[in-house]
């Protein structure tokens, strides 16, 4: 693996951050149903801002236990490491390219990838039936982290990057720092909601975030590694 992937934090949460606009579609009818719930009231605002903290932790959780697990199968081939290493970048690269164009809408090929987490979801999204309605901030909590499993392009793209990270921790926290970029949307309510839908819905918002997105993705791509090998490694 190269240096330049390790400092990766800020990278991704830049890509949780850019990527909200898929994150509403894919979570904020959920998450804006909590606060619906919610009877109007005296403390009404702290009830609704705890089930937003506890159902956004649950969902950022699950992205971290999803990435320590992948980085456990990773890191434990610390021998075949410099065979796997383009690879896996090749893998991440691609990822991240083709979210971009999803999310500059130019093609929706990402949706193919999405459909490999469709068995476990097949399984995962009956449970979320017992947590509803939510009442109560642990329901919030156990709702989120079963919908952290959620097939999404978005979230498999940032994987695919974790799992270039040099140990366990470092992937983790990777999908840790996405996940947090992921959350001023998710935590927006109300008026701020319905003006970040309408500044992400505009096309040239998105396609901006498309363009940076394939940037990502072509920055992470082995290139170095195929110039290189061209001239005799």
């Amino acid at each position: 693996m190269t240096e330049g992937l390790y400092l990766s934090y800020p990278s991704a949460f830049l890509i949780g951050l850019l990527g909200s606009t898929h994150c509403l579609a894919m979570c904020g009818g959920i998450s804006a149903s909590l606060s619906m719930a919610l009877p109007v009231g005296r403390g009404f605002r702290l009830r609704q801002t705890l089930m937003l903290l506890a159902f956004n932790g649950g969902r950022i959780g699950s992205y971290t236990v999803i990435a320590t697990l992948i980085a456990l199968l990773t890191t434990s081939a610390a021998d075949q490491w410099a065979q796997l290493a383009p690879v896996l970048r090749s893998i991440a690269g691609v990822l991240l390219i083709l979210m971009g164009l999803s999310m500059g809408q130019w093609w929706q090929g990402i949706r193919y990838i999405e459909r490999v987490g469709a068995p476990v979801w097949k399984v995962l999204s009956p449970l979320t039936r017992r947590f509803l309605p939510v009442h109560h901030a642990w329901q919030a909590l156990a709702l989120g982290s079963l919908w952290g499993w959620l097939p999404c392009g978005l979230i498999y793209s940032t994987l695919g990057w974790a799992a270039l990270q040099p140990s366990v921790g470092s992937a983790a926290a990777t999908m840790l720092f996405f996940g947090l970029g992921t959350l001023p949307s998710m935590l927006a309510t109300g008026y701020a909601a319905t003006w970040i839908r309408k500044l992400q819905g505009q096309q040239q918002i998105r396609q901006l975030t498309g363009v940076l997105l394939i940037g990502f993705g072509i920055w992470t791509l082995p290139l170095d590694m195929v110039m290189r090998g061209g001239h005799g490694g």
